[in-house]
């Protein structure tokens, strides 16, 4: 694979500066490097290829998920402009979480309330599309930027040809409407969507068969379960939980042809920060093909070592 992961010796000291604005800590990182970074895209042009994508094969290249978007200091999480601050690093998968607003618009937001994650305060719920523009994102440590929450039309059309999508739909969220602005704005080929129920994904499925959907597939039984939904297992991304599967069951996905995606969000993540992110490493050698972090940046340098020389998927990763 020629795509180059980027890693950043002085990372953690340059994103601790959180008195510069992001595109002001940007230009320091890229100096103090002495490397400048570039766009990682996958672009994968219509469902059929990205069905073959997420087909797994031997050659498959492991990467990343950034949950939430990857949030960083001075990059908020569900942004924009935190989305194509990773993309900068490594190739990746956005993980995005839409809410709606008092007037049924479809906004990136994980919380019910506005207070953690911007200037606002009260439900998400409560608040016009018009009232939440007033409102500034915030970061994890609590500073203001200068972001505002983005729609989810926003994201749909910004990730076209640059990331691959997998939406987590808030409760107060219809199917329909998510359905509807991925159709309208083109999004099928680079779309997922994430279930919590195979009742949900059966649901899904019916509604637009045409689209990838990530499933909680954890143990033998829940293969069996998720077989008598009737939906192909071209259509699923296997999300295997947030501890490590044994490495025969990851195999016996991979006989189906299914990804898995390994939630290292949380625990398994803070094990790498303790132990040295090499932990990322055995993750994949133990069979899981995406991890799904906080620490997308970490974790793509950490497993680039890992990606074949020749693989089938290269065609999809562009610069």
């Amino acid at each position: 694979m020629k795509n180059k992961f980027l890693w950043i010796p002085f990372l953690l000291l340059v994103f601790g500066s959180c008195s510069q604005k992001p595109g002001e800590q940007q230009e320091v990182l890229e100096v103090e490097s002495g490397v400048e970074t570039t766009e990682n895209y996958i672009k994968v042009g219509s469902v059929e290829e990205a069905r073959d994508f997420y087909t797994w094969t031997s050659d498959r290249i492991p990467m990343v998920s950034a949950h939430r978007g990857g949030p960083y200091p001075g990059f908020p999480e569900n942004a924009i402009e935190t989305f194509a601050n990773v993309v900068k690093y490594t190739p990746t998968i956005i993980e995005l979480d839409v809410a709606m607003t008092k007037d049924g618009v479809l906004v990136l937001m994980h919380d019910d309330k506005l207070d953690r994650t911007t200037t606002g305060k009260g439900l998400v719920s409560d608040a016009t599309y018009e009232e939440i523009q007033t409102f500034f994102l915030k970061d994890e440590d609590g500073n203001v930027t200068d972001f505002k929450v983005p729609t989810f039309e926003e994201a749909l059309i910004w990730s076209k040809g640059k990331a691959l999508l997998t939406v987590d739909i808030k409760q107060s969220v219809p199917y329909e409407k998510i359905i509807d602005a991925v159709q309208k704005t083109e999004s099928e080929a680079h779309t997922a969507l994430i279930t919590y129920s195979f009742a949900a994904a059966k649901k899904l499925h019916s509604m637009a068969p045409e689209l990838m959907l990530s499933v909680t597939i954890r143990n033998e039984e829940e293969v069996e379960r998720f077989e008598e939904t009737g939906i192909p297992w071209t259509r699923v991304i296997a999300f295997t939980g947030v501890t490590e599967r044994p490495q025969q069951f990851n195999m016996a996905l991979h006989e189906k042809g299914v990804f898995t995606i390994l939630g290292v969000l949380g625990n398994l993540d803070k094990s790498a920060i303790a132990r040295g992110d090499q932990l990322y490493n055995s993750f994949v050698q133990k069979g899981a093909d995406i991890l799904a972090t906080d620490r997308p940046i970490e974790a793509a340098a950490a497993i680039k070592t890992l990606a074949p020389s020749k693989s089938s998927k290269s065609k999809y990763f562009k610069k």
